[in-house]
């Protein structure tokens, strides 16, 4: 998988080279390129923004480097093109595996109060919010827009079973997890996990899984 990033703070996604996807750069499961949408501005200042027609606050993103940065990564459009936005399609567990079996994503980061409609109109194919909230930029949901997908990505994880079991793969929330020592601080693990019957530790969990999904997200019940 290739991923592209458009963002005006190319800097910030340099913490992607820790942790399980600074592994799988270096293993070459998948390549991140980033572009400084600045590098494409055509003013002489290298000025990205400006104040929006019909007045209001803040600035918006003008739509000429964006435009020219897209068509210099992917001019014959082989990309994936997303904008993150929290107008967008919430980012889910569905969407993640749907965008896990692309080859190549381009991901645009706004910032200010938005980007020029004209180029998500013309370059973008979908738009993704990670919640119902707003950042101040498009680079932190980016990032984990790519941390989600590549999960999915093979080899990545160590255990394929690990995205099977976690929240969200059966619509439910995760059961509790629970390693050494035995005991803890007057806490003992459930008796049941280490009975060695793999029935009763499987029907454990999946009744924990639903107790839990009850409790904080009733939501995700309604095909149980």
């Amino acid at each position: 998988m290739r991923i592209d990033v458009l963002t005006l703070f190319p800097e910030m996604f340099d913490t992607l080279n820790c942790s399980l996807t600074g592994k799988a750069r270096e293993k070459g499961l998948y390549e991140l390129h980033c572009h400084n949408i600045r590098d494409y501005s055509k003013d002489k200042h290298k000025k990205c923004d400006d104040t929006p027609f019909g007045g209001g606050a803040g600035m918006v993103m003008t739509p000429q480097p964006i435009h020219d940065c897209i068509d210099s990564v992917d001019p014959t459009h082989l990309f994936k093109r997303i904008y993150m936005s929290p107008r967008g399609k919430v980012l889910n567990q569905s969407l993640v595996k749907e965008l896990s079996k692309e080859k190549n994503l381009l991901i645009l980061c706004g910032h200010y109060e938005g980007v020029d409609q004209r180029v998500i109109d013309m370059d973008i194919d979908m738009e993704i919010s990670i919640g119902d909230y707003v950042l101040s930029g498009g680079e932190i949901p980016a990032m984990v827009l790519i941390d989600s997908i590549l999960r999915y990505v093979p080899d990545v994880l160590g255990n394929s079973e690990s995205t099977a079991d976690e929240s969200f793969s059966e619509s439910l929330l995760e059961y509790p997890q629970f390693t050494r020592p035995q005991e803890f601080c007057g806490r003992c693990v459930p008796a049941v996990l280490i009975s060695g019957d793999h029935a009763k530790v499987d029907a454990w969990r999946r009744a924990q899984a639903l107790e839990i999904t009850r409790k904080n997200r009733p939501d995700l019940l309604k095909d149980e």
